[in-house]
């Protein structure tokens, strides 16, 4: 078959059906013959290991769960996040794992900090986190949900009562329940929108199967000052997302965060858990540029 007349997806899914190995080479023979020599040495050379790669399905809508799960695996990827339970032993069938959960909960807006949503909210949880255990994962996500008039204080203690009723189950089961930072402006009045509000609400729990998913872009949109919040807070954090700013796309020379220079900040700072992908690439060739750019945070 000649590589140079194919594109690359339907090279991929020639090797998935034949049940080829994939490898490093196997990528670099499919981007040889589509992509500039620079593209194909960004899939050919092992990574470092120092950052454990996630990335987000939904940013990559166009491909079926399986086809992806062979993308990732070749570039390095080891988790593909933010799936329902159905999903994970997809994933976990091609080896990879599954950095952050979802399956729990009434969705961003609707969160812990409305008391009347807490007896609905803790059935939900209630009823995933054994599923989580069981299937070998860690961490769960949840949100705060809209602001909805509430001051601060009034927020913290909504959802300290409401997380605090699930804590038990959480640590019987060892599964951390993961509150994303959002920005408050494209997710209009979400109450989680700095890091500051997030690290309150953790020592308010006082469980370390209580943390916050510190998303990159968000937080650039709302307070900067990435890596001094890498440094001071690393440790409340059980996962962290990326995205370039502005508009979340590829996190290269395009957008206005030098990411390299992050991920030494995430390094040196001791964090251990996965770093997960969550920008909308606009290049042509998706594949291509999640490769870029996980070697861009291959430090």
């Amino acid at each position: 078959m000649n590589m140079k007349n194919i594109s690359r997806r339907k090279a991929i899914k020639t090797l998935i059906a034949g049940g080829a190995v994939w490898s490093a080479s196997n990528v670099s023979a499919i981007s040889s013959a589509t992509t500039s020599p620079n593209e194909a040495i960004l899939t050919s050379t092992p990574l470092k290991g120092n950052i454990r790669h996630s990335v987000s399905k939904w940013c990559f809508g166009g491909y079926e769960l399986e086809e992806f799960c062979g993308i990732c695996k070749s570039i390095g990827i080891e988790s593909i996040e933010l799936l329902d339970p159905k999903d994970w032993p997809i994933v976990q069938k091609h080896g990879l794992t599954v950095a952050m959960a979802q399956g729990a909960g009434l969705g961003i807006d609707r969160g812990f900090n409305n008391p009347k949503l807490h007896d609905e909210l803790v059935k939900s949880y209630e009823e995933i986190i054994p599923l989580v255990a069981e299937a070998g994962l860690k961490n769960l996500i949840c949100f705060s949900g809209k602001r909805n008039g509430l001051t601060d204080l009034q927020g913290w203690e909504n959802c300290e009562k409401g997380l605090k009723r699930l804590i038990p189950i959480a640590e019987k089961y060892n599964v951390v329940l993961t509150m994303e930072l959002l920005n408050s402006v494209g997710h209009k009045d979400y109450q989680c929108d700095h890091t500051v509000w997030g690290v309150e609400l953790c020592k308010r729990i006082g469980s370390p199967n209580f943390k916050l998913l510190y998303d990159i872009y968000h937080m650039q949109i709302m307070e900067g000052n990435i890596i001094d919040s890498i440094n001071k807070y690393h440790t409340y954090f059980s996962h962290i997302h990326t995205g370039g700013n502005p508009g979340r796309a590829e996190i290269d020379e395009t957008q206005e965060l030098y990411y390299p220079a992050i991920m030494q900040a995430i390094v040196k700072s001791g964090y251990k858990g996965f770093v997960g992908q969550e920008f909308v690439p606009r290049q042509k060739d998706k594949i291509a540029s999640l490769a870029k750019c996980i070697r861009i945070c291959d430090v």
